[in-house]
C-alpha cells in the first residue's frame, strides 16, 4: 500500500472524530508553540546582552585593584590604592597590543546648574575613554592632553544630567556647572547611549579629566581603575596578559606573590552571560518539551481508543486478505499526520506569538531555522513513538477474534 493511499485513509478515519483529532492535536500544537515562543525570547535575551555588552566596546579591558581571592575580608575597590600613573605609563610602554588607555576615578554627588540639581557620578578619566568605551560627543568637544595636563575645570554632560539641569535651555555648551562648590564649564554633551545590561542609565554620567577629579574633587593621588582597549577583539587575550605582566613588574611582585590586581575583558563578559543565557534558553525548552511529552502520551490514549472502537473493521481488513503490516502502517500514519499537523500549527502559531509579544511587550526575540527544525522533527519523532505499540496492537490482533468483537 503505497503512502498516498495510506494518508488518505488515515485522514478519512480521523475525519470521522474532527474533535477529538483536533483536542488530539491540541497538545502537540500547544507544546511545539510553546517551545519556539521560549527558545526565541532565550535566543532574543542572549543576542540582546551580547550588543549591549559589545556596544560598551567588544575589545574593552578593565583593569581594578584587589585580587581575585573571593576568601577574607573583600575591601571597596574604590578604597584601594594599588594602582597608580605609575601604572598608567607602564602598560602604555610594555603592553604592545593596546591601542588606547584611559585612568579613572569617580565620585558621587550633586551637580548644580542655578536653581536646579541633579545626584549623578563624575568620572575623571583620560582623553581616549570616549574611544574605549565607545562614547561619542552629540554637540561640542572632549577636552585635550593640554586641559588633563593643567586639570583644567572642564566637563562632558550626559543626556540625563543636561535634561534635567537645563531642560529649557537650548545648548548645554558654554554652560557652567558646580560639582562640590567646583564650578566647570561644559565643553560638551554625550550622545545618548541608554541603560546597559545590569539597566544602569548610561547617560547619567559627567565626563572631567582625571587629574582634575584627583586634586580637586577627591584630593587623591591614586586612580580607581584602568580602561584599555586592546587594537581588536583577536588580540584581546594577548593585551590582557601584556597588562597582567607590566603591572606585575610595576608592582614588584615576585613570581610567587599574587597579582594585587585584576583584569577583566568584555570577551570574558560576553562568554559568562552567552553561558547563562543558553542554559535559561535550555530551561524554557525543557519546561515548553513537556508539553510535547504530554501531547504525545495524549496521542497514544487516543490511538488506544481508537484501536478499540475499530476492531471489527480491523478484523474485516484481515479477513479480506490485509497484512499486518498494512494496519501497522495504517495506524501509524494517523498518528504521524495528528503529529505532524499540530506541528505545523504551532510551529505558524508560535512564530505569531513570538514576534508579537516581542513588539507589543517591546522584548528581544530571534526565531532560528534550528528552532523550528528541532519542533517539526520532535513532532514527527514523537508521533512515531507514541503511535507505535498502539498500531503494534493493532496489527496483532487475531482475525476472527476481531470479528467477533462487539
Amino acid at each position: 500500500m503505497t503512502v498516498l493511499n495510506l494518508s488518505k485513509i488515515a485522514v478519512k478515519a480521523m475525519g470521522r472524530n474532527k474533535m477529538r483529532t483536533f483536542l488530539t492535536m491540541l497538545g502537540i500544537i500547544i507544546g511545539v508553540t510553546s517551545v519556539i515562543t521560549m527558545l526565541a525570547i532565550g535566543e532574543g535575551s542572549k543576542e540582546s546582552i551580547q550588543e549591549q555588552i559589545s556596544s560598551m566596546g567588544a575589545n574593552m579591558l578593565m583593569v581594578h585593584p584587589g585580587s581575585d581571592e573571593r576568601g577574607g575580608v573583600r575591601m571597596d575597590r574604590s578604597s584601594m590604592q594599588s594602582l597608580t600613573l605609575d601604572d598608567i605609563e607602564a602598560i602604555s610602554r610594555y603592553a604592545t597590543h593596546v591601542s588606547a588607555l584611559s585612568p579613572m576615578v569617580s565620585s558621587g554627588g550633586q551637580v548644580i546648574a542655578g536653581a536646579n540639581n541633579w545626584p549623578t557620578t563624575i568620572q575623571g578619566v583620560g582623553k581616549d575613554f570616549l574611544e574605549i568605551r565607545k562614547m561619542e560627543v552629540s554637540e561640542g568637544v572632549m577636552f585635550t592632553d593640554y586641559e588633563v595636563k593643567r586639570a583644567g575645570k572642564v566637563c562632558l554632560l550626559g543626556q540625563t544630567v543636561v535634561e534635567n539641569l537645563f531642560p529649557d535651555i537650548e545648548s548645554a555648551v558654554g554652560q557652567t556647572v558646580r560639582f562640590k562648590n567646583i564650578p566647570f564649564k561644559v565643553i560638551g554633551v554625550l550622545a545618548s547611549k541608554g541603560q546597559n545590561t545590569f539597566g544602569q542609565d548610561q547617560d547619567d554620567v559627567i565626563l572631567a579629566p582625571y587629574t582634575t577629579i584627583q586634586k580637586r574633587i577627591m584630593a587623591i593621588t591614586h586612580i580607581q581603575s584602568v580602561f584599555a582597549s586592546a587594537e581588536n577583539e583577536m588580540v584581546s587575550e594577548q593585551a590582557e596578559e601584556e597588562i597582567t605582566l607590566a603591572l606585575r613588574a610595576s608592582h614588584d611582585l615576585d613570581d610567587d606573590e599574587e597579582d594585587d590586581f585584576n583584569v577583566r575583558s568584555q570577551q570574558e563578559l560576553i562568554k559568562t552571560f552567552s553561558s547563562t543565557s543558553e542554559m535559561l534558553t535550555l530551561l524554557l525548552g525543557a519546561i515548553a518539551g513537556i508539553s510535547l511529552l504530554v501531547g504525545g502520551i495524549g496521542i497514544m490514549n487516543i490511538m488506544f481508543v481508537s484501536v478499540t472502537e475499530r476492531t471489527r473493521e480491523i478484523g474485516l481488513r484481515m479477513a479480506v486478505g490485509g497484512r499486518g503490516r498494512d494496519i501497522l502502517s495504517q495506524f501509524l500514519m494517523e498518528a504521524v499526520i495528528v503529529s505532524v499537523g499540530g506541528g505545523l500549527i504551532g510551529i505558524s502559531l508560535g512564530l505569531i506569538l513570538a514576534y508579537g509579544m516581542g513588539n507589543l511587550l517591546v522584548w528581544p526575540v530571534v526565531v532560528t531555522n534550528q528552532s523550528i527544525m528541532l519542533s517539526f522533527l520532535v513532532c514527527a519523532v514523537v508521533g512515531i513513538f507514541f503511535g507505535w505499540y498502539p498500531a503494534r496492537k493493532a496489527a496483532g490482533l487475531d482475525p476472527i477474534e476481531a470479528l467477533r468483537y462487539e
